[in-house]
């Protein structure tokens, strides 16, 4: 588990810091810049739990139970409990990204379906039809996401 050291810092450094970080973060650019920045600079263990906590962040926000989330993502229900206690009553920050994840996500899919409606009325000048709707379906399920 990650440790903060015992020796308190002056509140202006402590504020300094954040500021530093956040503005880091919010200067990349693209999500390659991203990956690369967070894989020097988390253990593989803190990306994994950031990670998990946002995805039971969207699971609890697209209306999946408690044990639900805890097979899927392989968690205790005690951290499941608190990032939905964080959730429910701590700022908003929680609240707004996953917000956002889940009207990227519904988005994303009204394109792809008004996508897969318009290709599946007529294949491609030369395309056998059988084959062709054969490998749309299959296309389909590459896509589909586990959650």
């Amino acid at each position: 588990m990650a440790q903060v050291s015992k020796y308190p810092i002056a509140q202006d450094v402590y504020k300094r810091i954040f500021e530093i970080l956040f503005g880091t973060i919010v200067d990349m650019r693209t999500s390659k810049e991203v990956e690369s920045f967070f894989n020097d600079f988390l253990s593989p263990t803190e990306k994994i739990m950031l990670a998990k906590r946002l995805s039971i962040a969207v699971l609890l926000g697209k209306g999946y139970t408690y044990q639900d989330i805890k097979k899927i993502l392989r968690v205790s229900q005690t951290t499941v409990a608190s990032v939905n206690i964080a959730l429910k009553f701590v700022g908003q920050g929680y609240k707004k990204v996953v917000a956002k994840i889940i009207a990227g996500e519904k988005r994303d899919e009204f394109w792809q379906k008004l996508d897969d409606l318009l290709s599946e009325t007529i294949p491609p000048k030369g395309r056998n039809w059988y084959y062709w709707r054969k490998e749309r379906e299959n296309e389909k399920w590459r896509r589909k996401k586990p959650f």
